[in-house]
């Protein structure tokens, strides 16, 4: 499943803090080397908004960093919900992330309830879950997150998790889910299209030789990826050139493996995926915390130059080249129950140890 970076997994940012003490992070040093100024974007800059850019063709201004919608799922009540959504939008984020099977619609719910009175502040996104099947199922998922999100449409309606090989051949069979895809946008209740995906480049580059026309498409960008089956190399290049909106995620891992394990501060890390050519970068958020610490990154943000990125690249590529710290890449940790369940894959709990 596309869970966006729960960067409050365990001691994840007691941890995170002790790293940054410990030394100058790798886009800081790449900075002072290059002659670029290494002050924080964090507490100098607290009073400003969160910055914007072109989502793709659409006409839309997006915020750099958007709110990954499993984590609303993920917090204790729903007033705690309010408050994140809230805050997020009064900092200036106006993307907001959500998918039909996350807790099993729980975060949709929460969701659509924060932003009564504010829904024409937020580019709303959310997803479609056939995963194989077909056209009138996907219809039929729309108009339950249509209810749960309460909103009579959608800003951004993506192909949920395109993750197995044969997914772009189910996809585009007739009555597939690009079909359904078409007959909303027609419908008036979606206004863009795309598709998602985090296991390997080469079925976005499959989704994307079909020459539908996606507006969007969403993928796992992070300082890691560049080293191994890298998004960043095949996919993002292509996409930019059709004029699509990037949406990254997995900036740290999807669980914070990046941080915890890999030798990187949330700050190298989400400021490595927001230099990007990307429109935003989707981070998943479950406490006031975890917010603050990603508002504070994105507030006034620079893009890293290209020493300081090429710094963390080669940074990254010494500390894990193979994958390990990329699970979303070469495991099923993140694929979700009702895909695996479609494709015939045993549950987790099936599975061997």
């Amino acid at each position: 499943m596309e869970k966006d970076d729960g960067m409050s997994r365990g001691n994840f940012l007691k941890n995170a803090a002790l790293a940054s003490a410990a030394s100058l992070s790798a886009s800081q040093l790449a900075n002072s080397a290059s002659g670029q100024s290494t002050s924080s974007n964090s507490e100098s800059v607290t009073g400003e908004q969160v910055p914007k850019r072109s989502m793709g063709k659409t006409g839309l201004q997006v915020s750099i960093i958007g709110l990954g919608g499993y984590h609303l799922g993920s917090t204790k009540d729903q007033s705690e919900a309010n408050e994140i959504v809230a805050r997020a939008i009064d900092a200036g984020v106006n993307f907001f992330d959500n998918c039909w099977e996350y807790h099993d619609g729980l975060s949709e719910e929460r969701l659509g309830t924060a932003l009564q009175g504010k829904r024409d502040q937020v580019i709303l996104m959310t997803k479609v879950c056939t995963h194989g099947r077909k056209k009138d199922i996907a219809m039929q998922m729309l108009e339950e997150s249509l209810r749960r999100l309460r909103t009579d449409h959608l800003d951004v309606w993506q192909i949920h998790e395109v993750i197995y090989e044969n997914d772009p051949d189910l996809i585009f069979a007739p009555s597939g889910a690009a079909e359904a895809l078409l007959e909303a946008k027609q419908q008036g209740k979606v206004r863009f299209i795309g598709f998602t995906g985090h296991k390997n480049p080469s079925i976005h580059l499959k989704m994307l030789s079909h020459e539908f026309p996606f507006d969007t498409v969403q993928m796992p960008l992070n300082c890691f990826d560049a080293s191994f089956r890298s998004f960043e190399t095949h996919v993002l290049p292509e996409a930019n050139r059709r004029g699509m909106a990037v949406f990254g995620m997995k900036s740290m891992g999807g669980s914070g493996e990046m941080i915890r394990k890999g030798g990187v501060t949330p700050q190298d890390a989400l400021s490595y995926a927001m230099s990007l050519p990307v429109a935003t970068t989707i981070s998943g958020i479950e406490s006031r915390e975890v917010l603050d610490q990603n508002l504070g990154i994105a507030r006034g943000f620079r893009p890293l130059g290209g020493a300081a990125m090429k710094s963390l690249r080669e940074r990254c590529q010494k500390l894990a080249s193979d994958g390990r710290l990329e699970l979303f890449k070469t495991t099923t940790k993140y694929d979700g129950a009702v895909g695996r369940q479609q494709h015939h894959y045993p549950t987790v709990e099936e599975l061997p140890a």
